[in-house]
């Protein structure tokens, strides 16, 4: 499971880069649009803020210290700068899995996310269908700005 989960956030986490290097020009990252309310860019800072925070700082204890805030609020960060991001995403959650005991997935997420407590396994699984979700956001995004 560990290794699928690797995979699986290694894979849309390499696309999340592709799609962000991909618009063709780099202030669309951070257009919103009727009912568009999230940017593209603002996307990618919840993304990395949300992977850095669940498996970062919960399982492999990084010291990450999350804004959630921020990551809705904040524009204009460079492209480059969100691209060191989600390697930094990348390299952290790779760390995190490789050290995991693979016991722990059956057991408790060591945080009260939703209303009830869940295992390590469903937690993760969750987290990769979040960034899958968002990731085609982005995507149709993209597309309908580089049109």
């Amino acid at each position: 499971m560990q290794t699928v989960l690797k995979q699986l956030f290694q894979r849309d986490l390499l696309k999340l880069k592709t799609e962000i290097s991909a618009y063709q020009h780099e202030q669309n990252i951070w257009i919103i649009d009727g009912n568009i309310a999230n940017s593209a860019g603002n996307l990618c800072l919840h993304l990395v803020g949300n992977l850095n925070t669940f498996i970062g700082a919960e399982l492999g204890h990084s010291g990450y210290i999350r804004n959630r805030e921020e990551e809705f609020s904040k524009k204009d960060v460079p492209r480059s700068e969100l691209l060191q991001m989600i390697d930094g995403a990348i390299s952290i959650i790779e760390k995190t899995l490789d050290a995991l005991p693979a016991h722990k997935l059956e057991e408790e997420y060591p945080k009260v996310v939703f209303e009830s407590k869940m295992s390590t396994a469903y937690f993760l699984t969750h987290l990769a269908m979040h960034l899958a979700y968002h990731l085609g956001q982005i995507n149709y995004h993209r597309r309908l700005l580089d049109k």
